[in-house]
């Protein structure tokens, strides 16, 4: 250090400093104007990317809302539309229900109207029958007491006392 001081000049010292300010003066109108211009332009560039990045944040978190809200509409959408297949399955099986015991006591009514139908008709099948052979019956006595003329004297007797009893 002493070596530099002791060796200081001043016109070496004069002509460094004036190069170092026009090296300074370059610097500044020709190198400082284009470093700050891209510093500055890095600074909005980072600028804009920040207020993109919150943007699609924000809209990212909107499209989130509405995606919610949507699931939570279709989710009530399918509940609704559930408790309407549930309502349609109970109504149909209860009109089934219903329709099968209509047609069930019409076929017991009718089967019911038949038996009874069948029974008067067995019933007239079977006076008619016993009409029939009651009449053998009694033309077969009738003859056989009809045959002899004392057996008729008696039957006509017979009746005619009948006759006065009532």
């Amino acid at each position: 250090m002493d070596k530099l001081i002791n060796d200081f000049s001043f016109g070496l010292f004069f002509w460094q400093a004036l190069i170092l300010v026009i090296l300074i003066l370059l610097l500044v109108k020709f190198a400082w104007k284009p470093i700050m211009e891209s510093i500055t332009a890095r600074e909005e560039g980072i600028k804009n990317a920040l207020l993109s990045a919150e943007n699609a944040k924000r809209e990212m978190e909107n499209l989130q809302a509405d995606n919610q809200r949507i699931l939570n509409e279709a989710r009530a959408e399918r509940d609704a539309m559930l408790k309407e297949a549930r309502e349609m399955k109970e109504k149909m099986i209860a009109d089934s229900k219903n329709e099968a015991q209509e047609a069930g006591q019409k076929m017991i009514e009718q089967a019911k109207a038949a038996i009874e139908s069948e029974k008067n008709a067995a019933m007239a099948e079977l006076k008619s029958q016993v009409s029939s052979l009651s009449l053998s019956i009694a033309e077969k006595l009738l003859k056989e007491e009809l045959s002899n003329k004392e057996s008729q004297t008696k039957l006509v007797e017979k009746m005619l006392g009948d006759v006065k009893l009532n």
